[in-house]
């Protein structure tokens, strides 16, 4: 039961509860209004606070919050005089930050200028300019659309300010007398890339040293840093002087590499995967090659490296590899297109340790216009020398010419793949059966064969300049039709040619010897020397045409001439290609584009005297996206051929 009680109130209570009310968070009738602090200000730490950060601690950053268009200003802020110093003071000058704040008196507004005029001379100093001329103006414009106040600054910044003398100075391994470390000195003197003469700016400044500091640490000299620096700057005769002290370190080797976190997985073989050069110099490079050859065995999904530098001999110094382990299977699922076969649907079944075998299988079922396919492939473990066994099995059924094979082969062999050069030996047994009206009849070989793969790129994914040159040799004998022996043999090479430097402004020497336009040569040649009379399956032999090769034409459309003019693969083949690739600039800018032309041309018969050579001409473009290089080209194929777009993303040798 609920009973009502009539308390009476004490006379003072409305006053208590109003003093309650005011002193709620969020409450400013009892607030005085924001007043601006005046320079140098200190906060409640003692230390010293711009009036920007004393005012936006007041604030609590209101003005910052504030929508355009939600009120008017307090005042405007114009800012005249020549760029590059009119565009960074309009951007950075503190006293943008002010314009919004409620209820600014014009006294307010001047100390508030007062304290913008060392900050724009802090400012214009990272410009290189350090003895500028600044005049402050406050103008009334009542009734104006934005504000009653403009703050007009005007500065001339005066002249800029050069690099005088440079030094640099060394300490701890790479200041000891002995060649090499008087190399590694010539070196980061000869790379500095600020050099007397030049302007001086903040940027340029903090650029140079932290190059250097790269190239420090980038061999040898791991734990590496910058001592000392100091710019002593003298604004009446516009000179800095530059010096840098350089502590090295002591100088590092590699030791062993210890496996962390692998429990499902041989640890020794992933050491022998990541063939981390024991012994050798410390290289910053090859720390990151051993890395992603760990990461992209498929054994593990992560892998990270650190040298073990506490208390160990800097001779040995082990390296530890922290790694978590991939699944035992897992199945992966892409789609793709090509204007070569396009769009594409594929599944991988991956099995990371077979039982009793302990290889890996990976399995995948492709699917597209051209080509349907399903093969296995196994890899055994490295052994001691970084072999390995490895088989594999596919059956495809594909269009090449005029007509549609059915082919199925198996391998079995040994490989060894290491930073540049891949080498294989193996068996290999080939089966095709061409389908249609007058298709060549069905063949089968059994051969031995060897490959061997150099590449010496600059960049394996992404090369500017550099060649590579792959080889393939086999000679077996047919098994349809008669056994006739035969040999086959293929060479590719593609090779990059540095032509002029594209230039832009603002881009640092270094930048611009790596944006040199560049020519790309490719040739391919192929031969199957054989009787006449020997059926050789057609996937032992050649076709061309397509994105790769003699773009203008379909793909793997260029063959051999046969029965009623249709086309077959020809037991020769040549291609060659010439492509102009020129970095583009855009607004003074060097971008991640280059724009191409090219001349490709090839031919296949099945009598090297017979070549009749398709030409294909075109341009395009090359874009260096963040997740590979995506190449776009438009060509025609004189002759027989057309108008053709080609698409493709990435690049693989």
């Amino acid at each position: 039961m609920l009973s009502a009680v009539a308390m009476r109130a004490p006379a003072w209570w409305p006053a208590f509860l109003l003093v309650v009310v005011l002193a709620l968070p969020g409450c400013s009738l009892l607030r005085p209004a924001p007043q601006p602090a005046p320079a140098n200000a200190s906060g409640a730490d003692g230390t010293q606070v711009m009036p920007s950060e004393a005012a936006a601690k007041e604030e609590g950053g209101k003005a910052e919050q504030d929508k355009p268009g939600d009120r008017r200003d307090t005042f405007t802020v114009e800012v005249r005089g020549p760029n590059p110093a009119r565009e960074l003071l309009d951007t950075h000058l503190d006293l943008q930050r002010y314009r919004r704040l409620d209820d600014l008196s014009v006294a307010e507004i001047s100390r508030l200028m007062a304290a913008a005029e060392p900050n724009a001379r802090q400012l214009l100093g990272t410009l290189g300019y350090f003895s500028p001329t600044l005049t402050l103006e406050l103008q009334d414009t009542p009734g104006g659309e934005r504000a009653d106040h403009a703050v007009v600054v005007t500065v001339d910044p005066g002249p800029p300010t050069h690099v005088g003398e440079v030094k640099l100075g060394f300490s701890g391994a790479i200041a000891a007398d002995n060649e090499q470390a008087e190399r590694r000195r010539n070196a980061m003197e000869r790379n500095w890339s600020l050099r007397s003469g030049a302007a001086f700016t903040q940027s340029a400044w903090d650029s140079a040293k932290s190059t250097a500091q790269r190239q420090l640490t980038a061999r040898r000299y791991p734990l590496g840093r910058i001592a000392d620096s100091r710019a002593q700057v003298d604004a009446d005769r516009q000179l800095a002087d530059l010096g840098v002290q350089f502590d090295s370190g002591p100088a590092y080797r590699f030791g062993d590499l210890q496996i962390r976190g692998s429990e499902r997985y041989s640890p020794l073989n992933a050491v022998r995967i990541a063939q981390l050069p024991k012994g050798q110099e410390y290289d910053q490079q090859k720390l990151l090659d051993t890395q992603a050859r760990l990461a992209s065995s498929g054994f593990y999904e992560s892998v990270f490296l650190t040298l073990d530098t506490d208390g160990t001999d800097p001779q040995n110094v082990p390296v530890i590899a922290q790694v978590r382990e991939a699944p035992l299977q897992k199945l992966v699922f892409g789609v793709g297109y090509t204007t070569d076969t396009g769009p594409r649907l594929s599944v991988d079944h991956i099995h990371n340790k077979i039982p009793l075998l302990d290889w890996r299988a990976v399995s995948r079922l492709s699917l597209d216009n051209e080509n349907q396919s399903l093969g296995t492939s196994l890899f055994g473990q490295l052994d001691a020398r970084l072999w390995r066994w490895f088989g594999s099995g596919l059956v495809q059924r594909e269009r090449s010419g005029s007509f549609d094979v059915l082919s199925g082969s198996l391998r079995y062999g040994r490989s060894k793949s290491t930073d540049h050069i891949d080498r294989s030996y193996f068996a290999q047994y080939d089966y095709a059966r061409s389908s249609g009206a007058d298709a060549p009849p069905p063949a089968s070989t059994v051969s031995m064969n060897w490959g061997w793969t150099g590449r010496y790129f600059d960049n394996n994914s992404r090369p500017r300049r550099g060649q590579g040159l792959q080889l393939e040799v086999g000679a077996g004998t047919t098994l349809l039709g008669g056994q006739y022996p035969y040999t086959r043999t293929v060479a590719r090479w593609l090779g990059y040619v540095p032509l002029y430097q594209v230039r832009a402004g603002g881009s640092t020497e270094a930048d611009t010897r790596a944006r040199r336009a560049r020519l790309q040569l490719r040739a391919e040649a192929g031969a199957v020397v054989a009787a006449d009379a020997a059926q050789i399956p057609s996937t032992q032999l050649f076709l061309t045409g397509g994105d790769t090769t003699v773009r203008g034409f379909g793909y793997r459309q260029i063959g051999a001439s046969y029965v009623n003019d249709t086309t077959v693969a020809g037991r020769y083949m040549a291609v060659g290609s010439v492509e102009l690739q020129h970095p583009v600039v855009w607004d003074g800018k060097l971008t991640d584009f280059e724009a191409v032309a090219f001349v490709d041309t090839g031919s296949v018969a099945d009598r090297a005297a017979d070549f009749q050579y398709k030409v294909g001409a075109g341009g395009g473009m090359r874009w260096y996206s963040p997740v590979g290089l995506v190449q776009a080209d438009i060509a025609h194929g004189f002759g027989e051929g057309g108008i053709s777009i080609h698409l493709r993303l990435g690049f693989t040798f």
